[in-house]
């Protein structure tokens, strides 16, 4: 596969290096430093413009932009009948990211979306063990995901909505919602607030939200950037049993899966527990992943239409706001 990377920062250097068994022809970022780094350390043609490396001769783009432009370049590889994985959120908007999956069903080409959370070894095996009916039907979900920012945070680019779309809701909080989504199916908004506690600026640092499928089962989610101690926590509640995801490496500690299998007596659960201790490979199966839907295989990644329900639940909550 030829590939161009189109954006060229922290987390395009992380796609590319998850793509270092495929040729990356084309590095592009309109700041000359991060191009030329990325296209020394790949081999690649640094370029500015990301509609000249459209017109390269490539396979497939990866978007890791800010949330601005990843609608916009999107929907233009789309149209240029190019493969696209594009970072979360995908956009700002519902509606931005809309059209680019309209485009893609017009074109047949693939359009994933860059959840990369989903391949996480225990968020993998806990959704593994759902499905085998580990704990029984499902009930419902918690989780809580948050760090607690850095010094100037409110200077960065995530603080101006216009470029960013919202705060920590869109930010972890997409996370969130899509974990949960791929659980338990289609979800609603039943509740959501997002407050700004402590960073000074126009967007959130904080969100709580109620989410609820068609049969009743719950999400209840919070993201944080008032986390002053790096956090992530999923429970799923089953029939017959529960499941605990706790940290996803680094600063938020081992990434932990625990079984707890509640027995036909009740009482102390029969409990199993695993940990994964190994650098985060989540970036490298998931593109491992998008070449497989390229060719045809059904696989993990989100669609670009799960981005859109996604946004659907984000803009509900900043709707509520300011209602």
């Amino acid at each position: 596969m030829k590939i161009a990377i189109i954006g060229c920062g922290l987390i395009g250097a992380k796609r590319a290096a998850a793509a270092r068994d495929h040729s990356i022809v084309i590095a592009c970022d309109p700041a000359a430093e991060r191009r030329e780094a990325l296209a020394r350390s790949t081999g690649a043609k640094p370029v500015a413009d990301w509609r000249d490396a459209l017109s390269g001769d490539i396979d497939m783009v990866v978007i890791a932009t800010p949330h601005d432009r990843l609608a916009e370049i999107a929907l233009a590889a789309v149209q240029a009948r190019r493969h696209v994985l594009v970072e979360k959120p995908a956009g700002r908007r519902a509606g931005e990211v809309r059209k680019v999956a309209e485009a893609a069903r017009r074109t047949g080409v693939v359009a994933k979306v860059g959840f990369n959370h989903r391949f996480h070894p225990a968020i993998a095996r806990a959704k593994a063990l759902v499905e085998e009916g580990a704990i029984g039907p499902l009930l419902f979900l918690r989780g809580r995901y948050g760090h607690g920012g850095r010094l100037g945070y409110e200077n960065e680019w995530r603080f101006k909505p216009e470029i960013s779309g919202g705060g920590e809701l869109i930010d972890q909080g997409s996370h969130l919602i899509d974990l949960s989504r791929w659980l338990l199916g289609d979800l609603t908004l039943q509740y959501g607030v997002a407050p700004t506690y402590f960073w000074p600026g126009a967007v959130d640092d904080n969100c709580f939200l109620a989410l609820s499928n068609s049969q009743g089962s719950l999400a209840w989610l919070h993201a944080s950037w008032t986390e002053w101690k790096n956090q992530f926590a999923l429970e799923i509640m089953g029939r017959d049993g529960k499941l605990t995801i706790e940290g996803l490496g680094g600063s938020y500690g081992v990434e932990r899966l625990t079984h707890h299998r509640m027995l036909p007596a009740m009482g102390p659960p029969e409990t199993m527990a695993w940990e994964f201790p190994f650098p985060d490979r989540s970036f490298e199966q998931e593109f491992a992943a998008f070449v497989a839907a390229v060719a045809g295989a059904k696989t993990a990644m989100a669609d670009i239409a799960d981005a859109v329900a996604v946004l659907d639940i984000v803009q509900a909550v900043y709707d509520r706001m300011k209602s």
